[in-house]
């Protein structure tokens, strides 16, 4: 499987300094969220190009790299429209030239449970729901134009917040260009952190023919919370988690989290390690 991290690991650079440090690490791929990593290019709405894509991509692949995924988290169910259309515009052009970037994916989360919680006390669950379909269907409909992958992060404090509600979605809004970006340990709080082999074996169970992307941390409870940490710093058993991984999504692409530019390759190495 190949090892990546998210090309802002060190923060918003230069491009050419960027891929410089990004290439000492032993990364097989990133996770390339524009505006976060690349400081000198212009990646605001409207700005993409086959020309800005294919240039960014070169940069990387003379450094060993290529770019496995766009991140491009926007907040698919904002209440303001202006804002969710701003938003929901940018994730399509993404989709647009993500394959001038070499890659056939872009990832979002899906936003907070409690978006409409003051708006509308009683039903703001089932109204987060509605526009985060919305949502999802015109993208997948923009996804299908061009031969990607949205990619959906389930996080337990999102509006799709267990293997459960993602299966539910792939089933409201049956597109084949919808995937799956998991990451166990967002799928974790401190009050189900005991039961975590049970939600990765639902998640398998539920998501695995969709999976797309994995995401790698680790996390512990002290006093009633959940910490998180990078891979090895907690009680989540990331090394039997890979060897299934393996078994169940060969060669699917790892993203490494938590970690900082000082542990990464350290990091990438006891991973590889174990696979």
């Amino acid at each position: 499987m190949g090892f990546g991290s998210l090309a802002h690991l060190g923060g918003t650079m230069p491009l050419k300094a960027l891929v410089e440090q990004l290439g000492g690490y032993g990364l097989d791929f990133v996770q390339l969220a524009l505006a976060k990593a690349i400081g000198d290019i212009d990646t605001s709405n409207g700005k993409l190009s086959p020309g800005m894509a294919n240039t960014i991509a070169e940069h990387f692949n003379r450094h060993g790299m290529r770019v496995g995924v766009l991140g491009c988290y926007i907040d698919m169910i904002h209440p303001d429209p202006v804002r969710r259309r701003h938003d929901l515009d940018r994730f399509k052009e993404h989709l647009r030239y993500a394959r001038d970037f070499g890659t056939s994916i872009v990832a979002t989360e899906t936003s907070s449970l409690t978006t409409y919680r003051d708006s509308d006390p009683e039903a703001y669950l089932e109204r987060g729901w509605q526009v985060l379909k919305q949502s999802v269907e015109e993208l997948a409909e923009e996804a299908e134009r061009w031969g990607v992958i949205v990619g959906i992060e389930p996080v337990a404090v999102h509006t799709v917040s267990s293997p459960q509600r993602m299966a539910q979605l792939l089933e409201e809004v049956p597109s084949n260009n919808i995937g799956v970006v998991f990451d166990p340990i967002n799928l974790l709080t401190a009050d189900n952190f005991a039961q975590r082999g049970q939600i990765v074996d639902d998640a398998f169970r539920l998501l695995r023919d969709r999976m797309v992307l994995v995401h790698l941390k680790d996390a512990r409870v002290e006093g009633g919370q959940l910490i998180g940490g990078k891979p090895g710093d907690g009680d989540f058993d990331y090394a039997a988690f890979l060897k299934r991984l393996q078994q169940e999504k060969p060669h699917i692409d790892v993203s490494i989290e938590n970690t900082g530019p000082d542990d990464i390759a350290r990091i990438v190495n006891m991973l590889r390690a174990v696979v």
